[in-house]
């Protein structure tokens, strides 16, 4: 009933961080988008490392051309890793409340993480290394104690009429503790991918990658009407 905005996470872009998911949900009725954020000049291939309100800006901007092609009224969420937190700030400071039906973060850092956590990353986009002595404000904004952070979570974590869940995984290396990345409100679903899955071992990055357990968690959050038991066997759903 709603287009649905796939946002990446710190490092990401709009094709790699999705190619699971996007058919997945494409192959369920949905009409998918995904955009590129947070760029930093002479850096063409990995995104997510501008400073996150500007980043929030670039998300507003495009879920306003995604509202206008498709004549829907809002749109649908999901998020990976900083791709789940950034768009909190879209709705609590720029409007998006009004804009968006329900925002599902995967392995979000909400209430941010360390230093440590989010160097973990490198090993997954050999090259990137590099990068972070040419200066990151992507990642500056997301430890905890920010600036970023603080004026994020100076407001209450939800904002009324937005539908929120938040799936994360005991094996995330990056965002730490995990329980973090669960939002406290009125209108939250916060699911730990082990509660639904004992054996699934999938860590911060393969969780908004390739897990399909937790897709079919994503799958439940857009349709909650039609939504079914998620377990190991929803591998194959």
């Amino acid at each position: 009933p709603r287009p649905v905005v796939l946002v990446h996470g710190t490092f990401g872009n709009s094709v790699d961080n999705w190619l699971v998911l996007a058919p997945y949900l494409v192959n369920r009725g949905y009409c998918v988008y995904s955009l590129d954020y947070g760029q930093l000049p002479g850096v063409p291939v990995f995104n997510g490392l501008g400073p996150i309100d500007k980043s929030a800006g670039q998300l507003a901007a495009f879920v306003d051309k995604v509202l206008a092609s498709t004549g829907a009224a809002k749109a649908d969420i999901v998020g990976h890793s900083q791709g789940g937190m950034m768009p909190n700030y879209y709705l609590k400071f720029l409007g998006g409340a009004a804009k968006v039906n329900a925002m599902i973060g995967l392995a979000p850092d909400n209430h941010g993480t360390t230093l440590l956590g989010l160097t973990k990353l490198l090993p997954y986009f050999p090259g990137v290394g590099d990068l972070l002595n040419a200066g990151t404000p992507g990642l500056a904004d997301q430890v905890a104690g920010s600036p970023f952070i603080k004026k994020l979570n100076s407001l209450p974590d939800t904002v009324p009429g937005v539908h929120y869940t938040v799936i994360a995984t005991r094996y995330d290396e990056v965002v730490t503790p995990y329980r973090t990345q669960f939002l406290d409100g009125p209108d939250v679903r916060n699911v730990l991918l082990q509660d639904l899955c004992p054996v699934d071992l999938s860590e911060h990055v393969a969780i908004g990658t390739i897990d399909r357990v937790a897709y079919h968690e994503v799958a439940n959050a857009l349709d909650p009407s039609h939504a079914g038991p998620t377990n190991c066997a929803s591998v194959i759903g």
